[in-house]
């Protein structure tokens, strides 16, 4: 079990990171529109736990073609969280050594559909003072590694419950006279 979890945990692992290395710039620069962002972003989540299920069922198929829920779910809530810690730790580097400015790039960019949109400056400033209270807390490590990892996770465990659900397959049922006997 250890080496397919490892196997598919680092293949979707590395998938999101470089999905985020690769979407978070251009969000910040504004290629990606700001309302797309967390379509994108969680679109790239989905994609990369893709691979709980075909590390599920590969277990399952080294295993003899037989697999519980239970153990399923295990397998694939490995692979998730291996795939999570990469996503965090991206985000981590992204986010200290590359772009400490993300949360007033977003507050500006906030504020600008907030005023094409008519909103009352007291909303804006509002909304641009929240940013500054996330920037806070963004700028402890340890907040921004939990409220990093309630980004993935949550869709992790919801697609290894589904492909858990999907992929178990109990074994074939034994004779009838095991059965008399018992």
């Amino acid at each position: 079990m250890k080496k397919i979890v490892l196997t598919f945990g680092i293949i979707s692992g590395l998938l999101s990171a470089l999905m985020m290395a690769i979407t978070m710039p251009l969000t910040l620069n504004g290629k990606i529109p700001h309302d797309k962002g967390l379509l994108v972003g969680y679109t790239a989540i989905v994609l990369s736990f893709v691979l709980v299920f075909f590390g599920i069922r590969t277990y399952r198929e080294n295993a003899g073609g037989t697999i519980t829920f239970g153990r399923a779910f295990k397998v694939g809530l490995l692979i998730v969280l291996i795939s999570s810690a990469f996503y965090v730790a991206t985000w981590q580097v992204l986010y200290f050594k590359f772009m400490p400015n993300f949360w007033n790039v977003m507050a500006d960019r906030t504020a600008v559909s907030m005023r094409a949109k008519g909103e009352p400056e007291a909303k804006i400033a509002a909304a641009t003072k929240e940013m500054q209270d996330y920037k806070k807390m963004y700028d402890n490590p340890f907040l921004n590694i939990a409220f990093t990892l309630l980004e993935p996770l949550p869709v992790g465990i919801l697609v290894a419950l589904i492909s858990a659900a999907i992929l178990r397959k109990k074994g074939p049922a034994p004779p009838a006279a095991a059965t008399a006997l018992a």
